[in-house]
């Protein structure tokens, strides 16, 4: 059973799921507002870097400017832009999903044994199941309701499991 601290952690995540579940689009705009504030104060920062940089290497102060002129104009096009950030959630997970479907191939070819095949087969499950939540995450309602299962579960394996204890664990003693 996890500590007092990860009971709280768990249903706080309980609670958000089903918050982000029970007001979809309030959830998913939200969630663009706040991406869209920090890719905005990342930008700043990224001209703040700018200006400090300029006597050292004028080529990198240069090159954070430009970053930091795109972060804003990014951050400002994706504050509050619901279905911008449904579209970027959903081109990151066909993204991951790619990746681990080339990583799952590469490792039934590359391992040997049953736990290489495994893992391998694993990856390539993974990656056909992101694909398929990033086609549903095109839409915000479903995009919150991936988002709210995910905090379900997570807040529900912090009943259980205690981040801490996997940390501290030696590899000998980790689960299989």
């Amino acid at each position: 059973m996890a500590e007092g601290n990860n009971i709280l952690l768990g249903i706080l995540a309980v609670i958000l799921g089903i918050l982000v579940i029970a007001f979809p689009l309030f959830s998913v705009f939200t969630v663009s507002a706040l991406a869209g504030f920090a890719i905005m104060l990342l930008g700043i920062w990224l001209l703040v870097q700018s200006f400090g940089t300029w006597g050292a290497s004028k080529a990198a102060s240069i090159a954070y400017l430009i970053l930091g002129i795109i972060a804003i104009i990014c951050g400002i096009g994706l504050f509050g832009h619901i279905l911008l950030f449904s579209f970027l959630a959903s081109i990151w997970l066909y993204f991951v999903g790619f990746f681990l479907i080339i990583s799952g191939i590469m490792s039934l070819f590359a391992k040997e044994g049953t736990a290489g095949k495994g893992s391998g087969g694993m990856g390539i499950i993974l990656g056909i199941l992101y694909i398929i939540l990033g086609t549903y995450a095109w839409d915000p309602y479903y995009l919150a309701l991936l988002i709210g299962i995910w905090l379900i579960i997570d807040g529900i394996a912090l009943f259980f499991v205690s981040p801490s204890d996997l940390v501290g664990m030696e590899k000998s003693e980790m689960p299989k």
